[in-house]
């Protein structure tokens, strides 16, 4: 039987960085991307040592359209049986506050990037009747995140054109998952200047390592949805019950800041261990 190959983008932290760990730990060949080089081959290099499979580093900034011309390149006419779009960021502030540039730079990385690397990959699955995707989305992609406006919607972008697009692929061999964490201890809090909030001072953190195995499981599996941890899967059924007001409200006072001597955890390091 032949080992699928994946391409996982946002690899080198985080949940991508466990997701490559996860199937390399499985024996698929890997092709890793992210912005930073340097960075990437040291992710690369580990991944390959800990789990003797081939590993192929692309450096690429996805928001950067030319990249993905850069990324075919690389690919060199290779197969790609299943394609992890994991890259993405956020950033808190109300929506007239924040400069337009931050806003157009979440949707080119969450929303169009996605779409760019999709189809890079997808028709070519379809042409051979097999493959698998994994987008990951978030629970925030179920409700309206007020001074998160722009992340909550991307994701809401992401899981309803996976749900979408696996209903038009039902019967062609290719399957979509869309992995929709909860808070995860990753960097995505002090990179979005979310590192003093309540969700990520006071909330249910859960390790990217079992978010990642979730999700390799879910995608396996065929499955379309998953929603990592017990406390996340309450939190989106829970919510089915509340108004679109009252979930915004609940969200806003989530991203407000928790007062200095109230605090339990710091600020996280960009380190190769985080998203």
């Amino acid at each position: 039987m032949t080992v699928e190959t994946v391409l996982v983008t946002g690899a080198s932290s985080g949940i991508g960085l466990h997701l490559a760990h996860r199937f390399a730990a499985e024996g698929h060949p890997l092709f890793l991307v992210a912005p930073e080089e340097t960075e990437l081959d040291e992710v690369a290099w580990t991944i390959q040592q800990r789990h003797a499979v081939e590993v192929t580093p692309i450096a690429a900034d996805l928001e950067d359209r030319d990249s993905f011309e850069a990324i075919s390149h690389a690919l060199s006419g290779r197969t790609v049986d299943i394609l992890v779009n994991n890259a993405g960021h956020g950033f808190r502030g109300n929506y007239a506050d924040v400069p337009l540039a931050t806003h157009l730079s979440m949707l080119r990385l969450n929303v169009e990037a996605v779409l760019r690397m999709t189809s890079l990959i997808l028709p070519a699955m379809v042409a051979r009747g097999s493959g698998r995707l994994l987008n990951t989305a978030s629970i925030a992609g179920f409700e309206p995140g007020p001074t998160m406006s722009v992340y909550h919607a991307s994701k809401a972008f992401v899981l309803s054109w996976s749900e979408a697009i696996a209903t038009e692929l039902e019967g062609s061999g290719v399957t979509v998952t869309a992995l929709c964490p909860g808070p995860t201890d990753t960097d995505f809090f002090p990179k979005g200047d979310i590192g003093e909030s309540v969700a990520f001072q006071k909330g249910h953190l859960m390790d990217p390592e079992e978010v990642a195995d979730e999700g390799y499981r879910a995608l396996m599996k065929g499955e379309r949805i998953v929603v990592p941890g017990a406390v996340n899967k309450a939190l989106v059924f829970s919510r089915r019950f509340m108004s679109e007001h009252a979930q915004s409200k609940l969200n806003q006072k989530m991203y407000e800041d928790v007062d200095t001597h109230r605090r339990d955890r710091g600020d996280k390091e960009s380190t190769p261990g985080t998203r």
